[in-house]
């Protein structure tokens, strides 16, 4: 995938979405290589590459310094860039420079969470030329006001606002919104209702496409496991197992061998 428009196709043909979180170049370069549609360069690397609790820390610096490396390493895939905590709350001009930041070092297109307050500063971001991603449900630059990690859309009042934040998100440009930890059949009926596609995590098979951060797909954070995680490699455990091997052999001074020994 890469034009924003592949999106909108594939919903039309029903051709399931697939993303993934990356962060720097050497993820990059091995996620060029896979059958992957997009790439976002999510504020979760606060958590997963700096082990902050939250990804609140995430600053634009931070993020565009990744994008700036990830762009590097991927050159056939869609790149998204996440707009970090309060970098499009503060003043118009200093949220355009931020997506201006981010386009510059690569990414094309950026997220943002929530739809209240947001609405005419995300139509003023597409009519500047930048697609917008939206993300609604669990927004984890939410987390303080929602009181934690938890699953949204649960009452009535917070199921229907949903669908309504979803649909204004389209009405005003987004060409595509994320859909996090939510019922199954809340995610479904804001899929069928909208022209855009969705991308799920935490939100069932019902989405137009779905999302895992890097490290949680191959088995690399072992310390955060949601529910929604499913792991596709003990990462971690090969990780372990290969540096303990590289220690053994050069206590018993099996490494370095000839083959990795440079002769006169």
């Amino acid at each position: 995938m890469k034009t924003v428009q592949e999106f909108k196709e594939k919903k039309d043909c029903h051709e399931k979405i697939t993303m993934i979180t990356c962060y720097d170049y050497t993820s990059a370069t091995i996620v060029e290589k896979t059958q992957i549609d997009c790439v976002l360069v999510g504020d979760s690397a606060a958590m997963v590459m700096h082990g902050e609790d939250n990804t609140t820390y995430a600053t634009v610096e931070q993020i565009v310094w990744c994008t700036q490396a990830v762009s590097r390493g991927i050159k056939s895939k869609f790149i998204i860039g996440d707009m970090p905590f309060m970098s499009y709350r503060t003043s118009l001009s200093e949220t355009m420079n931020a997506v201006a930041s981010f386009i510059r070092a690569g990414a094309h297109a950026i997220k943002l969470e929530g739809a209240h307050g947001n609405l005419e500063m995300i139509k003023h971001i597409v009519e500047s030329g930048v697609p917008v991603m939206g993300h609604i449900g669990m927004t984890p630059q939410h987390i303080h006001a929602m009181g934690g990690f938890k699953v949204q859309g649960k009452t009535q009042e917070a199921y229907d606002s949903l669908i309504k934040q979803a649909k204004q998100l389209e009405e005003n440009g987004c060409f595509s919104i994320v859909l996090e930890c939510v019922p199954s059949q809340l995610a479904k009926e804001i899929t069928d209702s909208l022209s855009i596609p969705t991308i799920g995590i935490g939100a069932g098979s019902g989405t137009d496409g779905q999302v895992l951060v890097f490290q949680d797909l191959l088995g690399l954070q072992t310390e955060f496991k949601p529910k929604f995680v499913k792991t596709y490699l003990n990462g971690a455990e090969l990780f372990t197992k290969s540096i303990d091997q590289f220690v053994e052999e050069v206590q018993d001074q099996t490494f370095p061998s000839e083959d990795h020994t440079y002769g006169k």
